[in-house]
């Protein structure tokens, strides 16, 4: 039997940041993880670059159900907070739009960072060791793993979702949230590229690879302005992972093609000037070439030439190009996303602490809880800011 302070199950993201911020309070920390290394997710982040955080990250842009319960947390370790700290380490990174922050070298450089600290703070972390049973006693909480067993005054349970399920994913958080009589929400995949149905996927055959700047708006309203890109699945993208978290099945989302240039008037101007001019090389000029031989071949836009084009024409294509609606068939689910959407609900926990207000000394953090961040580097950003809170509190 091993005695430690803080338990943390999970050596991610959020459990590391808790880990350090724990240890350098003077507790003695362990973090056990069932993978070969810590850090697994943050090394496959961002095109393996990790966008590590959001300038502007805010409790607006985070799915929960109770829309104010990450406020608490990012407001006490915002954004600069993380960005002074890999400042202290030499990280060298660059920004790009959105507020995102990517490292210039590789993701590596964050997990090292992580690990520095938590060396620095005196944490022990064990890796390959699978959590088998949790029981709370008289001074706290049993941990057995399939290597040795723990007894801790504190613990923290960061063992994320079920996304990328080759990395380990495991339900194991949610079942000691529902052990210890917390309510855990409906998950389900999110950030995470749609699957077309059949007669869909024949339509856009041959699309993969073309992007297109559009806005994409779900049938909430939500509404997002990036690139999607065709592929040979069916349709990803950034504004399309965005917008699958707002998503449900048998929805349709509505894309605006050309949310920059209002076609029924470019058209009208078009035929004045180029009357002779066939619409399908006019359009071609303001989108993909492929992506408009694709509509007229499967006939949703005639190939005429401006000069035939009546005004009820110009307005159908009006509508068309700016509300183009697909049914996705569905999402690629749990393999390709980015999070997981719902877990333990946020209501059973403190939002300064992260402690469960069933189990004292018992304390949920990172992707397990109900707090899913939109795509750019919020769920790293929640992770820091859920993981320093719990970290002050254990």
């Amino acid at each position: 039997m091993i005695f430690s302070d803080v338990v943390i199950i999970g050596a991610g993201a959020a459990g590391l940041m808790a880990a350090a911020t724990a240890g350098y309070r003077g507790r003695t920390v362990t973090v056990v993880d069932m993978g070969k290394k810590p850090g697994r997710k943050i090394l496959i982040s961002g095109g393996g670059r990790c966008n590590f955080t959001n300038e502007n990250a805010k409790a607006e842009n985070y799915l929960c159900h109770n829309p104010h319960f990450a406020k608490s947390a990012l407001s006490r370790y915002s954004a600069q907070d993380f960005i002074d700290l890999v400042d202290r380490h030499g990280l060298n990174y660059h920004h790009k739009t959105l507020g995102q922050l990517f490292c210039d070298h590789g993701a590596q450089d964050i997990v090292d960072i992580l690990l520095t600290e938590c060396e620095w703070a005196g944490v022990n972390i064990a890796l390959r060791s699978e959590v088998l049973s949790v029981n709370k006693n008289a001074t706290g909480y049993e941990v057995i793993t399939s290597n040795e067993r723990y007894q801790c005054e504190s613990l923290v349970v960061a063992s994320g979702g079920l996304t990328m399920p080759k990395l380990g994913a495991s339900p194991i958080g949610y079942k000691i949230a529902e052990q210890f009589g917390l309510n855990v929400l409906p998950t389900m995949a999110a950030l995470v590229p749609f699957t077309l149905h059949e007669h869909d996927k024949q339509r856009f055959d041959g699309l993969s690879g073309i992007s297109i700047a559009t806005e994409v708006s779900s049938e909430d309203g939500t509404r997002f302005k990036e690139n999607i890109l065709f592929t040979h699945r069916g349709l990803s993208g950034p504004a399309i992972l965005q917008i699958s978290s707002f998503w449900r099945s048998g929805q349709a989302v509505t894309i605006n093609l050309l949310p920059e240039t209002p076609i029924t008037e470019l058209i009208r101007q078009w035929r004045e000037l180029h009357g002779q001019k066939s619409l399908k090389n006019m359009l071609s000029t303001v989108l993909p070439k492929r992506f408009i031989d694709s509509l007229i071949k499967h006939k949703h836009i005639s190939d005429k030439t401006l000069n035939q084009i009546s005004n009820d024409d110009v307005s159908y294509l009006g509508q068309y190009l700016h509300q183009w609606q697909i049914k996705p068939n569905g999402t690629e689910g749990y393999r390709t996303a980015e999070v997981t959407l719902g877990g333990v609900d946020t209501d059973e926990l403190s939002s300064k602490t992260f402690e469960a207000k069933k189990a004292q000394g018992l304390y949920f953090i990172g992707e397990v809880i109900d707090v899913t961040g939109w795509l750019g580097g919020y769920n790293f950003q929640f992770a820091w800011s859920s993981g320093v809170a719990c970290g002050q509190a254990v």
